[in-house]
């Protein structure tokens, strides 16, 4: 029973600091903005707390090679 409050405050607690961030404007401490990004279909996240400046990307098309085989020729 513990663990499951300890699990609900954690997620109420995440959900309101995303919901804090992404409604914050620009120039506040604490930001973070979404936007997608339509060439490869993916997005990009920009976190900002206070000087630190975190980002991250996804894409759904990867832009790199799949293969683990060295580049070389077909024959």
């Amino acid at each position: 029973m513990r663990v499951a409050r300890t699990l609900v405050a954690t997620l109420i607690v995440f959900t309101a600091l995303i919901s804090v961030g992404l409604t914050a404007s620009s120039d506040s401490p604490f930001t973070i903005v979404v936007r997608p990004v339509l060439l490869n279909l993916g997005l990009d996240v920009d976190v900002k707390l206070w000087s630190v400046h975190l980002h991250f990307a996804w894409s759904a098309i990867s832009l790199t090679s799949a293969s683990t085989k060295p580049g070389g020729t077909l024959l």
